[in-house]
């Protein structure tokens, strides 16, 4: 550390030093990371290795020289320092820390190049995980965030590098395979990138006036030193767009494999003139410079670019999908696990490296290469693909599986009757259905709930050919449980039950008419006065993929729920099932496509709304899809706008009424007749990518790398004005099923109910309760978003724990502060729009007793 110290006050001085007009260009050697793109994984680890050998050689050479001249290298994510910790000595590793601390090697808080606009927020969270580890165990800071050569860029995503630490941005883009006609046109080329909670980046992303290999605003910058200094010095476009002392060109090795040059001092010092100094840069000595020199004037930036290469991962739709699944399923696992952690410290251990390389493979999957364009086969990538997506679930289903049964082992049991759980991994009280699986489905039986004594409302279903017992479960707490026992005897008929026949579903809140493709005719509103929510056009409705016809028959009918299957072998082989429950707002459906495709598809949504907004989560914020010189969120220019991101939801609303739609598995939505650069806001309709290759055959994996099932689900509610704090929740409840799980018997928790925690402040989202990354230290962290737009004060009460130690960290769990708690409770506040994360020591004791969070130690 205080090398480092040292190092950055010898950089001030020399600064301080220099004449008031000298201009300071600050010269960044890299390679470029086209990952799978030019070769397959083991000769990118071999090129990662040797690099990194010949760079430290090359600093350790030039330690001595002036701190301007000395040789450093920057990576471009971290997955270069994780192989080489996987590949090298303890010390051999301890020397590439050692130059990391000292600024010779840069590294930023990014594991690669990703299409960032693909990803589930929790996902970009994941992959920065690697990072926090290096922050924790060698007491790093890793200021930096990069993603290059995509042409886009999410608005959102700002706040996540922010709340994990980063506090400079560098983008440069190829101007390559793209539809933005002016990616290369920036509207600031310097600025501060702030998100809707206020966070702030220093960012450079420069115009890209000659080409990636020329000058600023590729991702090869420096790869001709002489002419792009002379470019930055002389070039009067430049000067206008940059016209500060303080200049930045960064990257040197460009698509290469490997690259190995020690030109940079040398070009250093030699072009360095009484007018100017340059400096071979780490890329954080820029940012700071430029922060101190012309921070304090620079102009600020709030506004989304949308996705272009984002888009490719639809060409392998049903793979993608289930890495979302997969994203999503990790919020019940973990929660789970934190209960049981909480009573059994050493549920954790071991798992410390499956779940890193499931943190890896969740960033890798989303890599920029998904163009599939290079020398490695459209086979060979679709193959890695699937074995990332294969590794994430494998840790995801393994820990859900386990933590089940422990959870189930540790609440008490009593009689002989089966007993199961029904887990609630939300931050607030829950009703809803949940699927037993128990063997007694297949006999009369009677659920009775353990908290009441009385019967809840059930049925029997079959789902992908298994036994299921659907319950009707009601007031299940927050990240929390209730237990429900199977009685013999014959389940009573409860009324408000919903009911199918013939092409109609209905209960007590809509009236819906299906067409034999699976589209929905007619939605009729009964709380609203019968309000018809479906306007045909273009010949589709609502859930239609084009026109066809089929059968439908009823299934599942009983006092939970009742469904129509629609069975159709055109626009393609499907079937669709579309669900209602009983006092349900929540419209479920269910598609699956049975067959191959190269085409596009998508699943069409016209809604009775004139001149509707359109609201979709995007990437750790929602986003209002105008322009910001309409009063929305996409910039006017720079900007693809066909296919924006969808995360949990999309909402349609004009004034009093609006449809919310929920989308576990697809990940991008299209408005009306948007084109890349016409963004339609008039047109009731969205348009949600079942898959294909968006941008022709050239790019993308065709033919869905031959897959022929896709499972593509949606859930539909009415609404009166939009809430985000509703629509979200909505979607959260869909994507996040009260789940099931059998009660052997044990000592640790209440047998009727329990709730882990108690939240205050209900717009505050408890998007995440896990264990600690750092399992020596123990413990759990807890993670907030903030759906209003107001800095919201809160506090989280433990039930049955108190709380010995709290600190508030990262967004990847580094630790910051220390955290306001006083005995079980936890307050703070987060800002609008805004996230925070706490890391939490809880007392261990058993916390059996008559009501949820009573504490009895024994």
């Amino acid at each position: 550390m205080k090398r480092k110290l040292a190092a950055a006050a010898l950089v001030l001085l020399v600064v301080l030093l220099l004449p008031a007009q000298q201009k300071r260009i600050y010269i960044a050697n890299d390679d470029h990371t086209d990952y799978l793109w030019a070769a397959d994984a083991n000769t990118y680890r071999d090129a990662f290795l040797a690099m990194l050998d010949y760079y430290l050689d090359q600093a350790e050479a030039t330690a001595a020289d002036p701190e301007p001249y000395r040789n450093r290298f920057n990576v471009d994510g971290t997955f270069w320092i994780r192989t080489y910790e996987n590949n090298r000595s303890p010390a051999e590793f301890d020397r590439l820390v050692l130059r990391i601390k000292d600024g010779s090697i840069g590294v930023p808080i990014t594991l690669l190049n990703l299409c960032y606009g693909a990803m589930p927020a929790e996902a970009v969270l994941r992959s920065m995980y690697y990072a926090g580890r290096l922050e924790r165990r060698y007491g790093l800071r890793l200021k930096l965030a990069l993603s290059q050569e995509n042409q886009t860029l999410p608005l959102g995503l700002g706040t996540l590098f922010s709340g994990a630490g980063a506090s400079f941005f560098w983008k440069g883009i190829c101007g390559c395979a793209s539809r933005v006609p002016d990616a290369w046109d920036r509207p600031l080329d310097m600025y501060w990138w702030t998100g809707l909670d206020g966070s702030r980046i220093l960012t450079k992303w420069n115009s890209m006036i000659r080409g990636n290999y020329y000058d600023l605003g590729g991702y090869a910058e420096a790869r001709n030193l002489p002419e792009a200094v002379s470019f930055v010095t002389s070039d009067a476009r430049f000067k206008a767009r940059h016209p500060y002392d303080v200049i930045g060109i960064f990257g040197y090795g460009g698509d290469d494999l490997k690259s190995f040059t020690d030109q940079f001092p040398a070009a250093a010092e030699t072009l360095t003139t009484a007018d100017r100094r340059i400096i071979v840069s780490n890329i954080n000595d820029f940012f700071e410079d430029f922060a101190a020199a012309h921070g304090s004037g620079l102009p600020a930036q709030t506004a989304g670019f949308g996705n272009e290469w984002d888009i490719l991962s639809a060409s392998l739709a049903e793979v993608s999908g289930r890495v979302k699944r997969a994203t999503e399923k990790l919020r019940t696992a973990e929660a789970m696990a934190a209960m049981v952690s909480l009573q059994d410290s050493s549920f954790m251990r071991g798992r410390e490296g499956a779940g890193e390389s499931a943190w890896i493979d969740l960033g890798l999957y989303y890599d920029h290469d998904w163009t599939a364009d290079g020398p490695i086969t459209r086979d060979q990538r679709a193959a890695w693909q699937r074995e990332r997506a294969a590794g994430i679930e494998s840790y995801v289903d393994t820990l859900d599986k386990d933590a089940r049964s422990a959870l189930g082992g540790m609440i008490e049991k009593s009689g002989s009757n089966p007993r199961y759980f029904v887990f609630n991994p939300l931050g607030w009280t829950r009703t809803g259905e949940a699927d037993l699986p128990a063997g007694a489905a297949e006999q009369s039986v009677r659920v009775i709930d353990t908290s009441t004594g009385l019967e809840a409302p059930s049925q029997r279903v079959v789902l992908d050919g298994r036994a299921y017992l659907r319950v009707w479960t009601e007031n299940v707490p927050p990240v929390g449980y209730k237990t429900y026992e199977i009685a013999p005897g014959a389940a009573a008929v409860f009324d408000g039950r919903p009911t199918a026949g013939g092409n109609i579903l209905e209960n007590d809140r809509y009236r819906l008419v299906l067409g034999a493709n699976g589209a929905i005719l007619s939605l009729i509103d009964k709380r609203r006065g019968g309000r018809e929510m479906v306007r045909p056009a273009d010949g589709r409705m609502i859930n239609d993929p084009g026109p066809g016809s089929g059968t439908i028959e009823a299934e599942n009918t009983g006092n939970v729920s009742a469904s129509l299957r629609i069975k159709s072998s055109s626009p393609l082989v499907h079937e669709t099932v579309v669900t209602l429950y009983r006092d349900s707002s929540r419209i479920d459906i269910r598609n699956e496509i049975r067959q191959n495709f190269s085409g596009l598809q998508t699943w069409d949504f016209n809604v009775n709304l004139d001149d509707p907004l359109l609201r979709h989560e995007e990437i750790g914020a929602v986003l209002l899809a105008r322009r910001t010189v309409d009063g929305g969120h996409y910039s006017p220019k720079a900007a693809r706008t066909d296919w924006l991101t969808l995360n949990h939801f999309a909402d349609l609303s004009a004034g009093e009424t609006g449809l919310t739609v929920s989308s576990p598995d697809l990940s991008f939505v299209r408005r009306g007749t948007s084109t890349p650069t016409f963004l339609d806001t008039r047109t009731p309709r969205i348009s949600i990518l079942a898959g294909g290759q968006v941008d022709g055959p050239g790019l993308g994996i065709p033919s869905q790398g031959g897959d022929s099932f896709f499972l593509q689900r949606f859930a539909l509610e009415t609404h009166g004005a939009f809430d985000a704090v509703e629509a979200m929740r909505f979607a959260l409840e869909h994507q996040n099923p009260l789940t099931a799980g059998e009660v052997t018997g044990g000592t640790k928790y209440p047998a009727a109910a329990f709730s882990l925690l108690t939240p205050t402040a209900p717009g505050v989202f408890i998007w995440a309760v896990k264990p600690a990354e750092n399992t020596a230290r123990g413990g759990i962290v807890v993670r907030l978003w903030n759906q209003t737009a107001a800095e919201t004060s809160f506090s989280l009460g433990f039930n049955g724990f108190e709380i010995l130690n709290a600190s508030r960290t990262s967004l990847i769990e580094t630790p910051l502060e220390t955290a306001s708690f006083l005995g079980s409770l936890l307050s703070g506040t987060v800002p609008g729009f805004g996230w925070r994360a706490y890391h939490l020591e809880l007392s261990g004791d058993e916390v059996i007793g008559k009501g949820i969070g009573r504490k009895i130690i024994r």
